[in-house]
């Protein structure tokens, strides 16, 4: 019989926090690609030319800081995303999800102190900046800091179906011990 179960709620947490995430991450790329709300779809430097302005509306970068973070962002939510589903290196791809939602948040809530009348940009659609929009990005920011966290722990000690296993061969080798 198993010690302790192969799955706890730093493991639960962990995994719906890399799906969720990771299909959030995957979607808003996409968005802000291919326009998915605009018919017809424009090319994608045009969709990224106007997300640029999507991202000009925060009055928070220089409008060349603007254009390279609208034509990076999108592959770099995809990229992250798709690493986020992969579990590859979590740690890192958990801490940089953190950091990311994180600037997003401070974001947000800045233009929402300030009353911007904006759209948030999120999903590269016409949505307005409103207190549901910091609410729902604050839930994400708490569920990016909890993987993120419960990764570095659960990193620290061996899954407890490998721990028995290892467990086993030693008794096995030594069986008066």
């Amino acid at each position: 019989m198993l010690q302790s179960a192969p799955f706890n709620y730093r493991r639960l947490i962990i995994w719906i926090g890399r799906i969720v995430l990771a299909a959030i991450f995957l979607y808003a790329g996409y968005a802000k690609l291919f326009r998915p709300d605009m018919h017809p779809r424009p090319p994608i430097p045009i969709a990224l030319s106007l997300f640029a302005l999507q991202i000009d509306s925060y009055q928070m970068l220089p409008p060349w800081a603007s254009l390279f973070v609208s034509k990076t962002l999108p592959f770099a939510e995809i990229s992250i995303g798709l690493l986020l589903l992969i579990g590859w290196q979590l740690r890192i791809w958990a801490t940089i999800t953190t950091l990311i939602i994180g600037g997003f948040f401070a974001s947000v809530v800045r233009a929402y102190a300030l009353h911007l009348d904006i759209n948030c940009g999120c999903f590269a659609k016409p949505e307005p900046l409103t207190g549901t929009t910091v609410l729902r990005d604050g839930a994400l920011l708490l569920l990016a800091i909890l993987m993120t966290v419960f990764a570095f722990q659960e990193a620290r000690r061996p899954h407890p179906w490998s721990a028995q296993r290892s467990h086993r061969r030693s008794a096995v080798a030594h069986p008066y011990l």
